[in-house]
């Protein structure tokens, strides 16, 4: 109980070549070995802390973070679940279709390029509060400030389960984001944010990887950030 926030992303088990870790587990032992470290994160987290885990999937195995949510709802309640938005498509009021982001195309007669994953605010007793206006959006339509009594006069809004955060465009994954499975800052960013980014706060990823979730609790101004990670090279970088 002396952890405010934890973000991570840990392996995914599709065979994701690391440096040092077999991303490649039987079903049984992905999920007997995921509810070990998470029953590790539950025991240093406050009662009112967060848990934000990021999980994808590959097209031709959709269900692991179902699985898995299935496995740690043994441990912690989900109280929300954000759609991390890599790339989309959207239609303006003039009609033009205009596409953003990046995404990594795939070529199938059976399944369509992958272009989201998913990022589970799991907490205790389902209870723990969130600052929703310190991600929030400025509204569309003005009016609605007044319109609605909620917004005391301002113009934020709550941005909701859906989080368009595009990856940078790099010129080389070697020299510029070694590492083959990262999240961009600004997604861990989102995460601390929203619990609430506190001078005292202490966050926690145990996957670190190439350190972008101490980059965004630096960024955010917390306290105190603790890491795990088990490949040298990487801890390195």
């Amino acid at each position: 109980k002396s952890v405010d926030i934890v973000v991570t992303s840990p392996p995914y088990n599709l065979g994701i070549k690391y440096n040092n870790y077999v991303d490649t587990k039987t079903y049984e032992e992905y999920l007997r070995w995921s509810h070990e470290w998470a029953a590790s994160v539950k025991r240093v987290l406050k009662d009112e802390g967060s848990f934000f885990l990021n999980l994808g999937a590959a097209p031709s195995a959709p269900l692991i973070p179902f699985e898995l949510m299935v496995e740690l709802k043994k441990l912690f309640t989900l109280q929300n679940t954000f759609h991390w938005i890599k790339s989309i498509t959207v239609e303006t009021r003039a009609g033009e279709q205009i596409s953003v982001g990046h995404f990594k195309p795939i070529s199938s007669h059976r399944f369509v390029t992958d272009c989201h994953e998913y990022v589970f605010h799991l907490t205790k007793t389902g209870n723990t509060p969130v600052d929703r206006l310190a991600i929030g959006v400025p509204y569309a339509d003005k009016s609605n400030i007044k319109r609605w009594a909620h917004t005391g006069g301002g113009d934020k809004r709550c941005r909701g389960n859906n989080w368009f955060v595009p990856y940078k465009t790099i010129r080389s994954r070697e020299e510029q984001r070694p590492h083959p499975a990262t999240f961009p800052v600004e997604l861990a960013e989102q995460c601390i944010r929203l619990h609430g980014a506190e001078a005292g706060a202490v966050v926690m990823d145990p996957f670190l990887g190439i350190g972008h979730s101490a980059v965004a609790a630096k960024n955010c101004g917390v306290g105190k950030f603790i890491g795990f990670e088990i490949d040298g090279q990487y801890l390195e970088e």
